[in-house]
């Protein structure tokens, strides 16, 4: 992830001026450029496909986005873009902006979050899973498939790490999987997924 110097933008700025590029979201009114790189996007299809299929068997009311942007209420000049998010249809009509643009403004369509970690981890592990929090997003996953966290959220020695973030009250509580173990979901609590499976 790159910081790009430039001076300060606001959120309509960030819309206009960046909105319908996925390389880029706004923390605190600067410009972060994702740089997606070929391994993590392929690590976002396959837990896009795996859950979207769930989602499918179960006969959910539920949508996965191409694309989307979530705009925290508590902070001005914040934009986040989730790599997998998860919105219960139903839901949708509450979004005011979500008719002209695929902007949510609140959690309450948002049952899931997943952010991929790339050289940006530090955004995943401590202020989106803030954001989130406040947004009331039942669960945010991490998929740090190359280890990149800090030891302090990933544990030493430094290994591929899958974290299950499940909100109790207005705090997450963080399970960490490894390679070949099954993660625990309770929003899909039948789902058989390892992070071995979506290595790219």
């Amino acid at each position: 992830m790159t910081y790009i110097a430039s001076q300060s933008l606001t959120f309509e700025e960030f819309i206009t001026q960046y909105g319908d590029n996925p390389r880029y979201e706004l923390i605190d009114g600067e410009l972060r450029d994702m740089e997606p790189t070929r391994p993590h996007e392929s690590v976002c299809g396959e837990v896009a496909g795996r859950l979207f299929a769930e989602i499918l068997r179960l006969k959910l009311n539920w949508t996965i986005p191409k694309s989307c942007l979530i705009k925290p209420p508590a902070a001005e000049a914040t934009v986040l873009r989730p790599d997998v998010v998860v919105l219960d249809k139903s839901q949708l009509e509450r979004e005011p902006l979500w008719q002209r643009e695929p902007i949510l403004t609140s959690g309450q369509a948002i049952k899931l979050v997943v952010e991929v970690a790339s050289k940006n981890w530090q955004d995943d592990y401590a202020r989106k899973v803030e954001e989130y929090a406040l947004l009331q997003i039942p669960e945010y996953w991490i998929v740090d498939f190359r280890a990149l966290g800090g030891i302090d959220y990933i544990g030493k020695p430094k290994q591929p790490t899958f974290t299950v973030c499940q909100l109790v009250e207005d705090r997450y509580q963080r399970q960490k999987y490894r390679l070949e173990d099954t993660i625990a979901s309770p929003l899909f609590p039948e789902l058989s997924l390892r992070l071995l499976d979506m290595m790219p």
